[in-house]
């Protein structure tokens, strides 16, 4: 069984990107978990920060349940979340404690900065969650693959080599379970993001030969990668 993990600067924001390769893993029995640093919950222009972080948390834990994964939320303020080693530390224990096999996250570049800090945060976590004579909580464990997840946010010098072929199942489970966030359905600032995402399935699949695909970068030195799951049993 694999555990893919899905680390995030806001809720919301794996969910989309990475959404329907976790919903994938599920129905094949894996394990997969959201972890969200912060709820985003400045993000919306017409609800107070208080309101709209109690309706991201319930939007987050909808569509971890409605895919089947576990979800957990760190309490960092969105638009201000600190890169230094005590969130870094934070991160490496959660890693430790899940055991993922694989970890996704976001590209090293972003018009957000949360996003390109989380990028940072989960280099450095993988490295303390692997380095065992840095005694912690739980025992050294380190998450053998790491991949950045495609996000028209981060699109700076993005260059995907890892293309995941969906199954219908998997697309419409994660299709119809995005629409429980508010944002994705254009509700805030208008972009549509549910459009956008799901058409994007169809760009990354084609040259892959796939009919959809969520597509993600390797770190530097990985292989090209055209691939049905992460993990134990990828070729499967």
């Amino acid at each position: 069984m694999t555990h893919v993990l899905a680390i995030g600067a806001h809720a919301g924001d794996l969910d989309l990107t990475a959404g329907a390769v976790l919903a994938q893993h599920v129905l094949r029995g894996d394990r997969a978990t959201l972890l969200h640093l912060t709820l985003g919950e400045r993000g919306h222009p017409r609800m107070t920060v208080a309101d709209y972080a109690e309706q991201k948390r319930e939007e987050a834990e909808t569509f971890a349940d409605r895919i089947g994964a576990g979800v957990r939320f760190l309490d960092y303020e969105d638009g201000l979340l600190p890169e230094d080693d005590e969130t870094k530390m934070r991160v490496g224990d959660i890693i430790r404690e899940l055991r993922p096999d694989v970890i996704l996250t976001h590209w090293s570049a972003s018009i957000h900065k949360d996003h390109a800090r989380t990028h940072r945060i989960v280099e450095d976590a993988r490295f303390y969650g692997g380095l065992k004579t840095l005694e912690r909580e739980h025992p050294a464990y380190w998450a053998n693959e790491l991949y950045y997840a495609d996000n028209w946010e981060d699109a700076e010098g993005y260059a995907p080599d890892v293309f995941v072929e969906l199954s219908e199942e998997a697309y419409e489970l994660w299709s119809q379970a995005i629409t429980g966030y508010a944002y994705a359905r254009g509700e805030t600032y208008g972009f549509p993001y549910v459009d956008y995402y799901r058409a994007l399935t169809i760009v990354r699949g084609a040259p892959a030969g796939f009919g959809r695909a969520q597509a993600f970068a390797a770190p530097k030195g990985s292989r090209r990668l055209r691939t049905k799951y992460f993990g134990k049993g990828a070729s499967a």
